[in-house]
């Protein structure tokens, strides 16, 4: 007696021809539900892989092999790939089809009665009871229907042949509108999701000839052809406004470049708050801002903070993110490479160049004033960037531990404030590139004040740091002297000479070992300075592997000490040939020196021909909004609404049907009563005795 949707589709006329097949296949139920799965799977895919990011990103993630292979499949923009689309669409068809053909059907069942039912097929129920009473049956079938009335049953009296009545009754036939609501909120979510996606844009780039700027240049000399009309019913886009400078454009991503997005109105920013959490984190960030339609003039003043946009001329804007706005930076230069010292002031723009040199361009790429650090952190030396590998521990020392920047450790932190940094890539005249985080101001890890000089290869890798000790004036100053006087030949010489004339006494018997030290010591300053094959520590490793294992330990210990006091000869011999007096020899300045050697053997991997110290800034917020025209938005909540009622009708309405046959019988009549539903229940079993009890019967 159930009249349930059908799994099947559409069964036309013409059952052999491609058409019907199609038209079945389409509108089945079957088809849906596997399409529905597909696109919950492509979903989740969707979640995994983080979408419309920057094409280089993907190719260090994924290699460029199974970069190209995902680029092909659209899992980057999965959501308006031409497949999820079309998926989206048929699903739309199908459970469209789907609705067409089970909803009249069930409208008409919820109309109803059954009243064909006939004796025998009542005797066939499973909950079923039978009665005898003293009343005629017209009177019985009138009491009865008044008692499943008072039960919440709309009832209808049949006359049947032999004089017997038939007394159907019907409950929760609503239940009907739980398929038809939920399947129709489907149809519904997909076209509002799909007139808020990328189709509307992408039939503007097919039908209008748009195309995607790859470029760089000013916003206003773009081309029209880049450029989407302000009536554009529907985008997503962002827009980037460094503080007291306006816009009325947004910038939507594509795979290629960008499209433009003219606004009606625009967006002027006053003022950018930003306040931190003590790790660093933001805890609240907020836009000032006057926006002014171009149409009527009208101005509308607004503080603009994440999770509260503002609503205007059915736009809404969001407050995404921040950004530096093009703080000015002065720097002061240190030369990396030679025996220059003297150093010279750098001027930049955050998101601009700088000419260094004939072989070198700066591009600024961020500037932080306010930098929370994981002090407690291990990080890596600046040599496993250039060398590619992990480094292992040194025969001479234990390889300097490096601070990660905003490295994080569940077992040591240690969140300090370690002042501004500046960022910048360094790129040849080849255009390769390197990236550099430099701190302003020095810090103090493990007891040690250093300058941290960070460096990566690849935008994926961490970033590795160089750290230079701070002098007596808290300056990187005697670190470069240092440096230079290393790359001087005369100096090395001079250096090497007064070692071996402090170490050795002024004998006849000691003149031929004086002479023997002098040349070890200059030696070992040469092996450490470098040459072709490499230069610092990894360098005297490789001198020392020529030496027989057996004694490799024993000469290691010699050859550092060696080297340690020449160090400490080069560095006054330097010191000397600036005009200033000696270091004095203590615990402090013997200290520097060694975090000096060991910064001068990282150095060498720093790959860079200056290190560019921040020394003044003056800085500039800038504020990223999300602008949005989303007309689908209230179709999705239509379609949500729907979906709810249509849940809570198929779950919490229960169709039940009733039917009592009264028929006439020895000293008055005879019922038989059976009930059904599509979802037997316990409660269903406690109404079913409920109505027995209250149906007229002869006890």
């Amino acid at each position: 007696m159930s009249n349930a949707p059908s799994t099947s589709g559409i069964q036309l006329r013409n059952r052999r021809g491609p058409l019907a097949e199609t038209v079945e296949l389409l509108s089945s139920m079957r088809f849906a539900i596997a399409l529905f799965v597909v696109i919950i799977f492509a979903s989740i895919i969707g979640t995994i892989v983080q979408q419309s990011q920057p094409m280089p990103n993907y190719i260090n993630q994924f290699g460029p092999f199974w970069f190209e292979v995902f680029y092909k499949l659209g899992l980057y923009a999965i959501y308006s790939s031409w497949w999820f689309v079309s998926m989206c669409a048929l699903l739309v068809v199908s459970t469209t089809l789907c609705i067409v053909h089970n909803t009249p059907k069930m409208l008409k069942d919820m109309r109803s009665w059954r009243e064909k039912v006939r004796e025998a097929s009542l005797h066939n129920f499973h909950h079923k009871t039978q009665w005898t009473s003293p009343q005629a049956g017209e009177a019985l079938a009138g009491q009865t229907a008044q008692r499943l009335g008072h039960a919440g049953y709309a009832t209808k009296l049949i006359p049947k042949e032999g004089g017997a009545i038939l007394v159907a009754a019907r409950r929760g036939a609503g239940n009907k509108f739980g398929y038809i609501f939920a399947h129709s909120a489907i149809v519904i979510i997909l076209l509002g999701g799909m007139l808020d996606s990328d189709l509307p844009v992408r039939f503007q780039q097919w039908l209008f000839g748009k195309t995607a700027f790859g470029g760089t240049g000013v916003i206003a000399d773009i081309p029209a052809q880049h450029r989407l009309s302000v009536h554009n019913p529907t985008y997503r886009g962002s827009i980037a406004l460094p503080e007291g400078t306006a816009g009325n454009t947004a910038l939507l991503p594509r795979p290629d470049g960008f499209l433009l997005q003219d606004l009606p109105f625009s967006i002027h920013l006053k003022k950018f708050d930003i306040d931190f959490y003590s790790t660093g984190m933001p805890k609240l960030f907020a836009s000032h801002v006057t926006v002014r339609s171009n149409e009527s003039g009208k101005t509308q003043d607004a503080v603009i903070e994440v999770n509260k946009p503002l609503i205007f001329e059915g736009v809404a804007i969001y407050q995404s993110s921040f950004e530096d706005g093009g703080s000015k930076l002065k720097l002061l230069g240190h030369p990396m490479k030679g025996r220059d010292t003297a150093t010279f002031a750098m001027n930049g723009e955050v998101n601009g160049t700088s000419k260094l040199s004939d072989d070198y361009t700066v591009e600024w790429s961020d500037f932080r004033p306010f930098n929370v650090e994981n002090i407690g952190a291990e990080g890596q030396d600046a040599r496993a960037v250039a060398k590619g590998e992990n480094l292992n521990e040194s025969f001479a020392r234990k390889l300097d531990k490096q601070l990660g920047s905003a490295a994080k450790t569940a077992h040591n932190k240690d969140l300090k404030n370690v002042g501004p940094s500046v960022s910048y890539k360094l790129r040849d005249k080849n255009g390769q590139a390197r990236e550099y985080q430099n701190y302003m101001q020095p810090v103090t890890i493990d007891g040690d004040t250093v300058f941290l000089a960070g460096v990566r290869a690849n935008p994926s890798d961490p970033f590795s740091f160089l750290r230079i000790p701070a002098d007596d004036e808290h300056s990187v100053r005697e670190w470069m002297r240092l440096r230079a006087a290393l790359q001087d030949p005369a100096l090395r010489q001079k250096a090497a000479a007064r070692y071996a004339g402090r170490a050795m006494p002024q004998t006849k018997a000691g003149d031929a070992l004086r002479v023997q030290l002098e040349q070890s010591s200059l030696k070992g300053l040469e092996i450490f300075a470098g040459d072709a094959s490499g230069a610092g520590f990894f360098a005297i490793s490789r001198f020392l592997e020529k030496v027989p294992q057996a004694e490799q330990t024993k000469a290691a210990e010699i050859f550092l000490k060696i080297l340690n006091g020449s160090m400490w000869e080069l560095w006054q011999a330097a010191r000397e040939q600036s005009g200033l007096a000696p270091a004095a020899a203590d615990e402090a300045h013997g200290r520097f020196l060694q975090l000096a050697t060991n910064a001068l053997s990282d150095s060498f991997f720093y790959g860079a021909p200056v290190y560019l110290q921040l020394d003044e800034f003056t800085q500039i917020k800038a504020s990223v909004f999300q602008v949005t025209r989303s007309p689908g938005k209230t179709i999705v909540y239509l379609g949500c609404l729907l979906l709810t009622l249509g849940v809570f009708a198929m779950f919490y309405i229960r169709e039940r049907r009733v039917w009592v046959w009264i028929k006439p019988g020895a000293g008055g009549s005879e019922a038989l009563m059976a009930m059904s539903t599509q979802r037997k229940t316990l409660d269903f079993e406690k109404e079913f005795t409920e109505l027995k009890e209250k149906l007229p019967q002869q006890a």
